[in-house]
This record gives structure tokens, C-alpha cells and sequence, in this order.
């Protein structure tokens, strides 16, 4: 899991005393795949799944948990290839082509980029593949899409994916 505490807000997280802080470092550690996660964590710190839901809910909305998210490690996953994909998309067709790709099932991440990558590159996708070239499914995207101003980075090397612990 990705917990991202908001700087400008960290110090009033640090301040933060009782159950929020032990959500806090319970959520910034990986998160069990089980049917219901939320309440296997609640019963660690013998809360209901909806007190649990609530806080991360409340910290979110004061600002002080700024993004709250899942790392996909594709090789457990069963994924051989994965790559980024930047786009250069005009500003008219950007929601529509951002709706387009994230409706590939291949497509885990499909966000806008501000500012864009080398003056043009507003579009990035992360793609996954089990056994399919990398290079075929972005034409698949391309031709979906109407858009043909790409590159393709290829994952080369696999890093260690961890997150900061903030207590």
C-alpha cells in the first residue's frame, strides 16, 4: 500500500495520538489480499471495519493522508513485461482518451502529467503483459485511440518497491 502524508500537514500528524496514528502505521505497511482486508485490520486494533473506513476517510479529508493506494508488483501477479507509455494527447481529447485506455484490461495506471514530460507528453499508462509484446498492445491503444505520438519505456531492471514509514 502507498500512504502519502501531506508535508505541509505532518506535523499535526505527528501530534496525532490514539487510534488515527495506529491506522496510520498500519496502513503504510502491506496490506493482506483477503476477502476483507478493512476488517481483518479493524479486528487488529479491535475497531469495526466502519470505524476503520471512517478514519482513513476523516484523515483523508483533513488533509493530512494525501493518497492512499496499492503497489502492483507484476511479477506475483503473474505479469512477464509491464512498460510506461507516454502519450502525447491534445487537451480536447484528454478525459476521452484517458476513459479509452483505462478500460484495457492490460492497463493498471492512466493518469495526466503536469507539467507534461519533455514539453509533450501529457498521457502516461503503465501496461502489463502475461505473454503479449508490449510494442502489439500499444498499437491496440493507438489505433482505439486515434493518437500516435508515443514512447514506449520498458521496464529493464526491477527495483525494490517500498514505501516511507512515517512512525
Amino acid at each position: 500500500m502507498i500512504l502519502s502524508l501531506d508535508q505541509d500537514n505532518n506535523t499535526d500528524m505527528r501530534k496525532t495520538g490514539g487510534t488515527e496514528k495506529k491506522v496510520a502505521q498500519l496502513i503504510q505497511k502491506d496490506i493482506d489480499i483477503v476477502s476483507q482486508p478493512f476488517e481483518k485490520l479493524a479486528q487488529t486494533l479491535s475497531i469495526t471495519q466502519s470505524e476503520l473506513i471512517q478514519t482513513i476517510n476523516n484523515m483523508i479529508s483533513r488533509g493530512l493522508i494525501r493518497k492512499f493506494g496499492a503497489i502492483l508488483v507484476h511479477q506475483k501477479a503473474g505479469f512477464k513485461k509491464n512498460a510506461m507509455i507516454v502519450w502525447s494527447v491534445p487537451p480536447k481529447l484528454l478525459e476521452k482518451t484517458g476513459e479509452i485506455f483505462s478500460s484495457f484490461p492490460f492497463v493498471s495506471h492512466c493518469y495526466e502529467r503536469k507539467p507534461r514530460f519533455k514539453h509533450k507528453y501529457n498521457l502516461f499508462t503503465m501496461i502489463h503483459s502475461q505473454n503479449e509484446n508490449i510494442a502489439s498492445l500499444t498499437r491496440i491503444m493507438s489505433k482505439a485511440t486515434g493518437v500516435d505520438d508515443f514512447l514506449i519505456l520498458e521496464s529493464l531492471q526491477e527495483y525494490k518497491k517500498t514505501s516511507p514509514e512515517y512512525f
